[in-house]
């Protein structure tokens, strides 16, 4: 494949998707996107790989005919902008976004998947703030086609488990204030979610804070009998045997 524009792509271009769509070219946004051609951007940087030009049509005009859908992908890449032309690959059969384009969305999720692994150990860029702040971004919230919400619900989870095991690590590390950082994202990302909160609390035990250990299990056991009438699993409620035990 080879550029639509013929011309030689530009180090710099990134797509972001992670909290709402930008485009940009070193560190200049590039505004002129919208429309279809914003959504064939944020499609390709979604998928990480060639699609084929069916497959897109399809993806992207879901209501449309096939002969129609093919139509409007055609005219989407014709309204293309000078700078989106460079930053796609377009053959007869497929497109996908050019070789040097970064996603924010691929680089959180190897961050992400680092995390997880205790195969290795982390560098300290992947135990700091920023890494926090790259897991706690929502994917194209707002947007609700069907491709969006498949990926945006994939990510939501591995980013959970990055969180809880990010607050882990940290904690270990005795990093309390970017643990307690890490496991407060997954609370709020997830509110009900028993095991974002058991970070937490984890957290207030390792520093010795036997009473905010025992005020988050009451806020948390309060908000879950309130939402879905349940109580927290006994796996939660050991964590602060020793504190309760009377």
């Amino acid at each position: 494949m080879v550029g639509e524009s013929g011309a030689p792509l530009d180090e710099g271009f990134r797509v972001s998707v992670m909290g709402s769509f930008r485009f940009w070219e070193g560190g200049r946004a590039i505004l002129t996107l919208s429309g279809g051609p914003q959504r064939l951007l944020a499609f390709l940087a979604l998928r990480d790989g060639s699609v084929r030009r069916e497959e897109a049509a399809g993806t992207l005009f879901p209501d449309a005919s096939a002969d129609h859908a093919y139509g409007s992908l055609r005219s989407t890449l014709s309204r293309l902008d000078a700078d989106a032309r460079r930053a796609v690959l377009v053959s007869f059969t497929e497109l996908c976004l050019a070789d040097g384009v970064a996603v924010d969305l691929q680089s959180s999720r190897a961050l992400a998947h680092r995390i997880l692994s205790r195969a290795t150990p982390l560098p300290d860029a992947d135990l700091s703030s920023d890494a926090v702040s790259a897991l706690s971004a929502d994917v194209l919230p707002g947007w609700y086609d069907d491709w969006v919400m498949v990926e945006a619900e994939d990510w939501r989870q591995l980013r959970l488990h990055a969180l809880e095991a990010l607050a882990a690590r940290l904690t270990d590390e005795r990093r309390y204030g970017d643990a307690a950082a890490s496991a407060l994202a997954a609370v709020r990302a997830e509110p009900l979610r028993e095991s974002a909160h058991g970070a937490l609390i984890r957290l207030h035990l390792a520093e010795g804070n036997q009473s905010e250990a025992i005020d988050e299990f009451e806020r948390y056991r309060e908000l879950l009998h309130t939402e879905l009438g349940l109580e927290p699993t006994a796996k939660l409620r050991d964590l602060l045997d020793e504190i309760l035990r009377p």
